[in-house]
């Protein structure tokens, strides 16, 4: 899914995939946002991002953020309103569509 910076961008970040995994499935069922695309960070960090209106990312930030807590490492979370539409390039890069 590309990313050009139209929506709010949501950021999840975990220690491991299936706390981030867990994070996406719950994200993506409590609100209406769009998963954008997923990064290894190394040291087993792994940040996923979704899309979408400011009040729904910020809502599946936080459910997510808590279903990756419950059964992982969560280290962190953050929601940006209206990011530049350069951010899209960085975003893209593990574009979940390739």
């Amino acid at each position: 899914m590309e990313y050009f910076g139209e929506e709010a961008l949501g950021l999840v970040e975990t220690r491991g995939m299936v706390p981030a995994i867990q994070a996406v499935d719950v994200m993506c069922k409590t609100a209406d946002v769009v998963l954008v695309s997923y990064e290894n960070m190394g040291s087993g960090l792994v940040t996923v991002m979704v899309k979408g209106d400011v009040a729904a990312v910020r809502s599946a930030v936080e459910k997510g953020s808590a279903a990756a807590a419950a059964i992982g490492e969560m280290v962190a979370a953050h929601v940006i309103p209206r990011p530049v539409s350069r951010v899209g390039k960085i975003v893209s890069r593990h574009d979940i569509d390739n």
